[in-house]
């Protein structure tokens, strides 16, 4: 059917890429809260355009103080999900507004893709500044995040599942 989701396999997770440029606050965030939140339901992955090659540092601090999961966490290119033997992904979204503006790789099977747009925590000038920006990043992924799980993503053909996530990623307007 034109438009769906491929079949997938009942009970199988539905496997979720975070994107950023440098995969280092942001879709670390993301990656570790999905993961934390998701259960079996889905597998929390991140990449960047232009990885990092580290975790900052105040984002694993904290996460460790909230105890999310931190195993396995690294930037890495984005290039790692482009090929053949890459996980397969169901949705593909990206957590900044330079990934919004690149051109992405070709994800194999075609994955739902949607713009959650943040600020960089790792962009402020003090300590103090990161840590307010990745508690806000944090408490503003883990609503949207929320948010997808109480979707029934199995029962969503591939084009509404897209427009239900960019919705996500678009704050409601209140209107005085």
């Amino acid at each position: 059917m034109a438009g769906s989701t491929p079949a997938k396999s009942p009970g199988a997770p539905y496997h979720v890429l975070f994107l950023c440029t440098g995969n280092s606050a942001r879709s670390i965030l993301a990656e570790s809260i999905l993961r934390h939140k998701g259960g079996d339901r889905f597998v929390a992955h991140s990449a960047g355009s232009r990885p990092a090659g580290r975790v900052h540092p105040r984002v694993l601090s904290w996460l460790r103080r909230r105890g999310l999961p931190i195993e396995g966490l690294r930037s890495k290119n984005w290039d790692e999900f482009a090929r053949p033997d890459a996980p397969p992904l169901d949705l593909v979204i990206t957590v900044c507004d330079n990934a919004a503006g690149e051109v992405c790789p070709v994800w194999p099977g075609h994955p739902a893709t949607a713009h959650w747009g943040l600020p960089d925590p790792a962009a402020a000038t003090s300590e103090a500044e990161i840590d307010a920006r990745i508690a806000e990043v944090a408490h503003t992924l883990g609503v949207r995040i929320g948010l997808l799980l109480s979707l029934q993503v199995d029962k969503l053909e591939r084009l509404s599942l897209q427009t239900r996530m960019r919705d996500l990623g678009h704050p409601p307007v209140n209107v005085a």
